[in-house]
């Protein structure tokens, strides 16, 4: 995946069939300014969060970006290396 901006990324999941609600929008925003995650990481993290939870929990969402930032991830590959490596994926 290329990366785009989290708002590009909304939309393509939205394009797929998969429409997040404001209620998962402002945790994505509010997770992003929390945690100051790049666009990559908080789509990454997005991602993620889909594939192990099957819906968006934000709960989780922020979770996995303190889990990335307390272990200064800073790439999506290293942070889906983390997610499997800590039985996320």
């Amino acid at each position: 995946m290329a990366v785009r901006t989290v708002q590009d990324y909304i939309q393509f999941l939205a394009q797929k069939g998969f429409q997040l609600g404001e209620d998962s929008i402002g945790f994505i925003t509010f997770g992003q300014h929390y945690t100051d995650s790049s666009d990559e990481l908080v789509n990454t993290a997005i991602e993620v969060t889909l594939k192990a939870q099957k819906e968006f929990d934000g709960s989780f969402f922020i979770s996995l970006l303190e889990m990335y930032k307390e272990n200064q991830v800073t790439q999506r590959k290293d942070a889906l290396k983390m997610a499997i490596m800590k039985n996320v994926l």
